[in-house]
């Protein structure tokens, strides 16, 4: 195995990882039901963009997950818990050590656990 080292490990990374959200039990619903089949390819391109830039620094991510975060919670009655970011750390940690090991697959495990924290902590701070 290998670290993560350029845009086509990081979509690599992405695809499978999603792949395996897609089909979870916990967390596949409420992916499919917010990500058209067809829309699909777009989101993980613009996921892609978004793990390059945590990882790399290359500025190439636009857009503003939170808003994304807060506006699922709220279209399921904010229903998202902490065991949905949970399942998702736990998802990403798995296909990272699947197909990864070194620097970059270290960083991406900890700034997936740091951004899955921060996001469930603002999305209930939001709650009415």
């Amino acid at each position: 195995m290998k670290d993560i080292e350029h845009r086509e490990d990081v979509s690599l990374l992405v695809n499978t990882f999603y792949d395996s959200i897609r089909k979870d039990e916990l967390l596949g619903p409420i992916f499919n039901m917010h990500i058209k089949e067809e829309q699909w390819p777009i989101h993980l391109n613009k996921l892609t963009d978004f793990w390059v830039t945590a990882l790399f620094g290359v500025s190439c991510f636009k857009g503003n997950p939170t808003i994304a975060h807060k506006t699922v919670d709220k279209n399921l009655n904010h229903t998202i818990a902490q065991h949905h970011f949970e399942q998702w750390v736990f998802l990403w940690h798995n296909t990272v050590d699947s197909l990864f090991i070194g620097i970059y697959a270290s960083r991406a495990k900890k700034a997936a656990e740091k951004m899955a924290h921060n996001q469930f902590n603002i999305i209930s701070s939001f709650r009415t």
